[in-house]
C-alpha cells in the first residue's frame, strides 16, 4: 500500500512542481495521510530533489519515479483496429507509452497500444475485448491500475491520455527509443517548470 500512496505523492508532485501547493493539499490529492506526506517530503529534501514542496531538479525526481514506480499486472490482446475499440468505449481509460507519446509528440512508431484501465472493470474491458480480438501476445496492453492513475489526464484528438510526468515515466520504463521520447518530453515540460 505505501508504495502506491508514494507513487500518488510522486504524481501529485511531478504535475505541480512549481510550489505552489501546500502538504495538505498534496496529501489530499495523493489521498495520503499528512504525516505520511511530510515524512516522505523530508527524504525527497534531503535527496535534493524538493524544497519545501518546489521541485529543485525535476528530470531527478523523474528518475526517482522511476525507480521506484509500482509494476501494474496487465493483459494482452490482439485487436483489429484497436484505437476504434477505445473510442467506441464508455469506461474509463488512458493511452501511455507508443500511442500516447505519438499522439502530442509524433516521436514514436506506435508498435504497441498501452492503455492504463481500472483494475476493477477489467472484466468487462476482457469480454468487449475477446469478442472482437484474440487473447495473448499482440498490439493492445491494458495496464491494471488504480484510479488515481488518471490524475491529470487530458485529451488528444478524442483520445484519453495520462499526465505528461506519468507518461515520461511510463517511457523511461519501456527503455529503448522510448528512453530518446521521454527525454525530449522532459525538454518541453522544464521550459513551463
Amino acid at each position: 500500500m505505501r508504495g502506491k500512496v508514494r507513487d500518488r505523492m510522486l504524481r501529485v508532485l511531478a504535475n505541480n512542481p512549481l510550489g505552489d501547493m501546500s502538504k495538505y493539499e498534496i496529501a489530499r490529492q495523493a489521498v495520503a495521510t499528512y504525516p505520511w506526506v511530510r515524512e516522505f517530503f523530508l527524504k525527497l529534501e534531503n535527496m535534493g530533489l524538493v524544497k519545501d514542496t518546489k521541485v529543485l531538479d525535476y528530470p531527478a525526481l523523474l528518475s526517482y519515479w522511476q525507480s521506484v514506480h509500482i509494476k501494474y499486472k496487465y493483459r494482452e490482446y490482439m485487436v483489429k483496429e484497436p484505437l476504434k475499440l477505445l473510442k467506441n468505449n464508455n469506461l474509463p481509460y488512458a493511452l501511455t507509452t507508443y500511442q500516447a507519446e505519438n499522439l502530442i509528440q509524433n516521436y514514436l512508431f506506435p508498435s504497441r497500444i498501452d492503455v492504463y484501465i481500472i483494475e476493477e472493470d477489467w472484466k468487462q474491458w476482457h469480454d468487449m475485448i475477446s469478442k472482437k480480438g484474440l487473447v495473448g501476445k499482440g498490439n493492445l496492453r491494458l495496464l491494471l491500475a488504480e484510479k488515481h492513475i488518471f490524475y491529470k489526464y487530458f485529451e488528444k484528438d478524442n483520445f484519453a491520455i495520462v499526465s505528461t510526468p506519468q507518461l515520461i515515466v511510463d517511457l523511461m520504463i519501456e527503455g529503448g527509443v522510448c528512453i530518446e521520447a521521454a527525454e525530449l518530453l522532459i525538454q518541453k515540460v522544464m521550459k513551463n517548470v
